[in-house]
């Protein structure tokens, strides 16, 4: 391994405590970077209280209807001038989520640099959420997986599957190589 090749084990390590155990968020939501809020499903569904927190912009990172899925789409905002994007993710080891990570990232730095802020969220915002933030902070702010990983970490209880954990792996071997 180069000095910026990172395992799965090592991001893990940054993500559990000191026992070695995963935490569920304490909060619906939390501000992880300047403009951009993570969050869960229960924050994104109440429309007065994002317009309350200033909320330009909404990355819904679990777009659909099954049961693992936030069933918001640019209809559910229609009224309230939020800009919304959509991501028909899967919370699950084998999904793809690096082919929307740029795509992401991009929403993401246009809301900020319309001095908007965007709340980022998944069903607990835990893994597609965290991993989309993540790979923005790769792309945008020049931060290797770990320093992205620490950043988000350091603000909110957050577990991407390993199966997300490996493709930020990729992207910053992409990145760093």
């Amino acid at each position: 391994m180069t000095s910026y090749e990172v395992s799965v084990q090592q991001l893990n390590d940054l993500l559990t405590d000191e026992n070695g155990d995963f935490c569920m968020p304490s909060k619906p939501f939390h501000e992880v970077y300047p403009g951009i809020l993570l969050g869960n499903e229960s924050a994104a569904t109440n429309v007065t209280r994002l317009l309350e927190l200033g909320v330009t912009h909404i990355l819904n990172a679990a777009e659909g209807q099954s049961d693992m899925h936030v069933n918001t789409d640019a209809e559910y905002y229609a009224d309230t001038g939020i800009i919304y994007h959509g991501i028909p993710a899967f919370d699950t080891d084998h999904f793809d989520l690096s082919i929307y990570f740029e795509e992401a990232s991009d929403f993401i730095q246009r809301a900020l640099e319309m001095k908007g802020k965007v709340y980022v969220h998944c069903q607990k915002g835990y893994s597609r959420s965290a991993a989309l933030v993540i790979a923005h902070l790769m792309l945008q702010h020049n931060m290797d997986v770990r320093a992205a990983v620490a950043t988000v970490r350091e603000k909110r209880e957050i577990g991407p599957n390993d199966g997300f954990l490996r493709q930020l792996c990729q992207l910053n071997d992409r990145l760093y190589d």
